[in-house]
This record gives structure tokens, C-alpha cells and sequence, in this order.
């Protein structure tokens, strides 16, 4: 039985899911596919942890116990501090899974693709850089990235077997961020807007600073994402988002943010009240088509699958030469810890077996 090697970059909430959804599902694996997945090395923040073989399960599950403690990794007897991970892969190809939010990690993925390695992702950053090396990785299928745009909903893959078979893309219209859905629902219902961002920020369903969701850019990285899988050579400038709050909230604190976001209140009632009145309702998506990218609100009629959203679901609604009359929606969670995970470790697994 062949053992595939596992390099994984981050444990957070989403890299502890999935670290323990691999240590579940191994014998499954063995069973069905006639091989096992064994992690080489544990990357995070406060630490590595390396022994220059296979981790034993005991050393991952005691490298989780760390991390849920609060932890540095280096307190582990297989801990070390090392400022380049890369210095660390096995010569065999392995692969790398990068479950963080990181900046700076195009260049040493794209030197591990071309070493050899495969590359797995839940970080849409590596992707949104420059075009060059989105393709420098993703060329002859040696990255997955399922779990870049709908968190473990299957929308890449989805969307390449479309492509891959002929069919040829008209539009994609998606409402990938939950907590833009779930503001939207609660505007909907007449809930101010600064209530309803304070209560998503207290319930932990927006980023630590409301504007990374606000301002629409990790909206705009998931449609460049789905664009150049579609084959487009875009730069994410070309992606414009429209922010939901003025520009002369951005350079204040966060404090001073909050404290002032009830000066949006008025102008985004009258907007979600003039789409009632036409009824029509609004919603934040990225709209995807050959000729370019946005993100932003847009008014959709009462029929349309994207007025039945509501709260943190994702919808994704692709229209092609043959799915025209009818086109084809994906809808569920787009976002949560096992979900996300699932959706790492289903590329994990897709690659292994490719391997």
C-alpha cells in the first residue's frame, strides 16, 4: 500500500478540522483506494513540527492538543522554530496543503509545483496575484482549489467539468460570502445596518475588522478566482467591488468605525426599501462573464434563485450554451470549519489518487 505524504501550512480552526477529518478517514482510504495519507510536517506561526520522516498520529493529535491550548508547536519534543518551510520538503513529491490566510506564499508554492510537488488550497491570495502565477501553479492540474470560492460546496470542480466537456460559459452569478448574505437578510427584514454588522462582528461571522468583508475585496478575489479558471487572464483591478460603506470610513480604527457606522444606516434602508418597492430585492454577488468581472448589489426579481437566499448560504448560478433555459444553481453552506475542511481534504484525496 502506497503512503502519500502530507505538508500542511496552518492550524487554525479549518487546519485542525482537517487534520483530525484525515486522521478519521485513513483506514477508509486504505480500504477503498489502496492508499494512506501521512503528514511530513506541521507548519504554523509558533512553530514546525519535523522529524525528517512520517509524523506518527500521537504527534499530530499531540501537535492539535498544543494548538487548542494555545500553544507554541515548539514546545513539542518534534518542534523546532524554522523560518523557511520549504527547506523542509521531502524530496518525493508530497502534497502541500496551505489552509492559512497568508500573504507571500506564491513563491515558494509555485517552486514546490515545479519541483515536483502537488498543492492543495483553501487560501485564494496564492491565486489572486499576479496571472502569471496563478497559471504557473495551476498548469496540468498540479493545484486544486475547490475550497477558494465555496468553502466545501463543489463549485471549481463543477464549473471545469462544464468547460472541459465544451460547454462554453455565459455568465456566473454568485452570493459567495455568508456574511454578506446574512446582512443582506437581515436588511431585508428592516434590521438597521450598523445592528446587524454589530451583531454578526459579536457572533464572530465577520473578520476582527468588518471593512475586509464590507469593502467586497475577498468577494472580488473568489470571482477573479472563478474568471481565470474560466481561462481569463484578469488582474484583480480589473475585478472593481463596490464597498458598502463611504471612503471616509476607511482610515479610522476600528473603534472609531463602529462607533460611526450608524451614519450608513439612512442611505442603505432607502436602497433596500426602493428594491422592495419595485419588488425586487437586493443582494451582494460577483457576476462573472467572457467580457469581465464585478462585484457589488444588485436587484434581482422575486423568481430569481437568488431572492429565495437567505441568511449565510451560498448560491451559484451558472448560465451556459447549455444550461441556458434553466441554468444550473449550487446552493448550500458557504462557509463553516467541517465544511471547509471536507472540501480541502476532497481535493487531498483527488490528488492522491492522481499521484
Amino acid at each position: 500500500m502506497r503512503t502519500i505524504q502530507l505538508f500542511q501550512l496552518g492550524l487554525g480552526n479549518v487546519g485542525q478540522a482537517l487534520a483530525r477529518q484525515i486522521l478519521a478517514q485513513n483506514q477508509h482510504l486504505a480500504t477503498r483506494y489502496g492508499f494512506s495519507l501521512s503528514y511530513r510536517g506541521l507548519v504554523e506561526r509558533s512553530g514546525v513540527v519535523h522529524t525528517g520522516q512520517e509524523l506518527a498520529p500521537a504527534t499530530v493529535e499531540a501537535a492539535l492538543a498544543k494548538m487548542q491550548a494555545r500553544q507554541p508547536l515548539t514546545d513539542l519534543a518534534e518542534g523546532k522554530s524554522v523560518p523557511n518551510w520549504s527547506t523542509l520538503l521531502p524530496s518525493e513529491p508530497c502534497i502541500i496543503i496551505d489552509v492559512t490566510a497568508a500573504d507571500g506564499m506564491e513563491e515558494p508554492l509555485t517552486a514546490a509545483v515545479a519541483e515536483g510537488h502537488r498543492v492543495v488550497l483553501s487560501n485564494k491570495r496564492p491565486l489572486a496575484g499576479p496571472y502569471q502565477t496563478f497559471c504557473a501553479l495551476t498548469g496540468k492540474g498540479a493545484t486544486r482549489y475547490e475550497a477558494t470560492v465555496g468553502a466545501g460546496l463543489p463549485i471549481i470542480n463543477t464549473l471545469q467539468n462544464l468547460l472541459d466537456s465544451g460547454d462554453t460559459l455565459t455568465r456566473i452569478e454568485a452570493s459567495v460570502s455568508g456574511t454578506l448574505g446574512y446582512l443582506c437578510s437581515a436588511l431585508e427584514e428592516g434590521e438597521a445596518f450598523s445592528t446587524a454588522v454589530k451583531f454578526a462582528r459579536s457572533k464572530g461571522w465577520t473578520e476582527p475588522d468588518p471593512r475586509d468583508d464590507l469593502s467586497g475585496k475577498d468577494v472580488a478575489r473568489k470571482a477573479l478566482i472563478l474568471g481565470r479558471t474560466c481561462g481569463f487572464p484578469w488582474e484583480i483591478d480589473q475585478v472593481p467591488s463596490e464597498p458598502l460603506f463611504p471612503s471616509s470610513l476607511a482610515p479610522l480604527t476600528v473603534a472609531e468605525f463602529m462607533e460611526r457606522l450608524t451614519e450608513v444606516d439612512a442611505e442603505v434602508a432607502k436602497r433596500f426599501a426602493q428594491a422592495k418597492a419595485q419588488q425586487k430585492v437586493l443582494r451582494y454577488v460577483a457576476t462573472v462573464t467572457p467580457e469581465g468581472a464585478k462585484v457589488g448589489l444588485r436587484e434581482f426579481p422575486l423568481a430569481h434563485p437568488m431572492a429565495a437566499l437567505r441568511g449565510p448560504d451560498n448560491l451559484f448560478v451558472f448560465t451556459t450554451a447549455r444550461y441556458t433555459e434553466q441554468p444550473l444553481g449550487v446552493r448550500g453552506p458557504g462557509a463553516g470549519l467541517e465544511v471547509t475542511a471536507a472540501g480541502v481534504l476532497g481535493d487531498i484525496i483527488a490528488a492522491a489518487r492522481e499521484m
